[in-house]
């Protein structure tokens, strides 16, 4: 039997912001297809250990393996050069500008005029392009220049999403995906998360609703005071098991 090895790992991974150690020996793998839950109380480590994979703070020690090669996350470009995209809660997105424009933000097409002399906006191909992103997530939005401002919560979810399909991502971090949406909009953000786990893409999955977790993660690690304390299938987990264990650390 071929055992599978880990799309990303971290070993003994530490962050420290002076005195003060936010991280501490965290060790974690991931595989292909996972969407693993980071979970924990305020404090725990959850922002930083994101900062640190999505090359926003560079860790102090220990090192990321990616696809079996060391990685040196300089910057959120280093990281997304290498296949890694993070969704904040902000989702980063420019309201007042057109869903294609969203989704190729610094990625444009041009096609050329007046020969090799001049070039433009390739704007129908981008715009068939960006309705074929949000389709592979079964989202169908009928106009592509439509501005993000006049989209749902859940509709922005997916534009963000697309955006980091569009650069090829294949770990696509989330931090508080469903914050202050619906109850409709949260179920159209799962049903996005499950879409990526079906197409073989990684989710980390930062949030503080145990239900959302417990609906869509395969796997869920618990820090502690910059400790990983826990990490363990879901399996059935309850949301109510989940919450005790982040409040006992994972006992």
């Amino acid at each position: 039997m071929t055992e599978v090895s880990p799309l990303f790992s971290l070993r003994d991974v530490s962050k420290r912001y002076g005195a003060v150690e936010a991280l501490t020996g965290v060790d974690l793998d991931v595989y292909s297809g996972d969407v693993i839950a980071i979970c924990g109380d305020n404090g725990a480590g959850k922002s930083t250990l994101i900062k640190v994979l999505s090359g926003a703070e560079i860790a102090s020690g220990g090192e990321i393996m990616l696809a079996g090669r060391r990685m040196h996350f300089r910057s959120p470009q280093d990281a997304l050069a290498q296949g890694v995209a993070t969704i904040y809660q902000d989702l980063a997105l420019a309201p007042r500008l057109s869903i294609t424009a969203n989704i190729f933000m610094g990625a444009e097409l041009t096609r050329p005029l007046l020969g090799r002399f001049l070039r433009v906006l390739d704007k129908a191909r981008m715009a068939k392009q960006a309705e074929a992103y949000l389709k592979r997530l079964a989202v169908s939005i009928d106009d592509m220049s439509t501005p993000v401002e006049r989209l749902s919560g859940g509709q922005r979810q997916a534009v963000a999403i697309s955006r980091a399909l569009r650069w090829n991502a294949n770990v696509i971090i989330m931090d508080e995906p469903t914050a202050a949406l619906g109850v409709r909009e949260t179920a159209m953000v799962l049903d996005l998360i499950r879409r990526l786990r079906e197409t073989r893409h990684t989710v980390v999955l930062i949030s503080h609703n145990m239900a959302d977790v417990v609906a869509v993660a395969t796997r869920v690690a618990i820090l502690k005071s910059g400790r990983k304390v826990f990490d363990t299938p879901i399996d059935g987990m309850s949301a109510g098991r989940l919450a005790g264990l982040i409040m006992s650390g994972g006992q």
